[in-house]
């Protein structure tokens, strides 16, 4: 949060809920709230000097998609219906097909407007985007001797990859907790207080990482989260 490089937001987790074999019932609010995110977020860089707080869009944007895929899991984990496989393979083809025509735009696109140095980076940046790690790629090349984020084509995908580490990981611990017989609140809660803290600890002193860090957004994912299980659980 404490820096705004180049933001994104994607609609391929909206896309799953309406196209997911669990039922759930479609949401114009949140359709709404998610236009603004992405207004904001437009606003932001078309105007970064009047609409500062534009990239709080993303965060917004995180929030839902947290709530939607959760609601998915806890649903489907209660009817039965809920598979790994089904899970992993509704992402890739919610994702990978525009991600791949994006990829191919840009590499052919860079071979005749950017540098060999530059277009190297293009190449990472892909390999990185394609494997959901593009936040790591971008954190690690920071620096003083950095190019400018004008520079980097795939810049966007930051947040993808972030999203995408968070689905990861949350079916599995989520399928654990539901088979333990856990409190799912108190996971949410517990897991994303630790994120929340872990966030706000090391924003000054390392803004970067605290931009880039799937372990520091992740309270904002839990949170949209929480509301799909007050939502669906309200008595527990």
């Amino acid at each position: 949060m404490a820096c705004t490089p180049p933001l994104s937001l994607h609609s391929s987790t909206i896309s799953d809920v309406r196209s997911s074999d669990v039922a759930l019932s479609y949401r114009p609010d949140i359709d709404g709230l998610r236009a603004i995110a992405v207004l904001a977020v437009i606003a932001f860089h078309a105007f970064p000097a009047k609409v500062k707080g534009g990239f709080v869009g993303v965060d917004i944007f995180f929030v839902i998609s947290g709530y939607l895929i959760s609601s998915i899991l806890f649903t489907g984990l209660e009817k039965g219906t809920f598979s790994f496989i089904q899970f992993y393979a509704r992402r890739i083809r919610r994702i990978y097909p525009t991600l791949l025509v994006v990829f191919i735009a840009c590499l052919v696109f860079g071979g005749f407007i950017l540098l060999p140095d530059e277009y190297q980076q293009l190449g990472k940046h892909t390999v990185g985007g394609a494997g959901f790690i593009a936040n790591f790629v971008l954190w690690w090349e920071s620096g003083y001797f950095d190019s400018a984020s004008e520079l980097k084509p795939l810049l966007h995908l930051w947040s993808l990859g972030i999203e995408e580490q968070f689905y990861i990981v949350w079916p599995f611990l989520l399928w654990v907790g539901w088979k333990g017989r856990w409190n799912l609140r108190r996971l949410v809660i517990g897991l994303g207080l630790v994120s929340l803290i872990w966030n706000v600890a090391i924003c000054v002193r390392h803004p970067v990482m605290d931009f880039y860090s799937p372990m520091t957004r992740i309270w904002e994912l839990l949170a949209g989260a929480l509301l799909a299980h007050g939502m669906l659980y309200p008595s527990q």
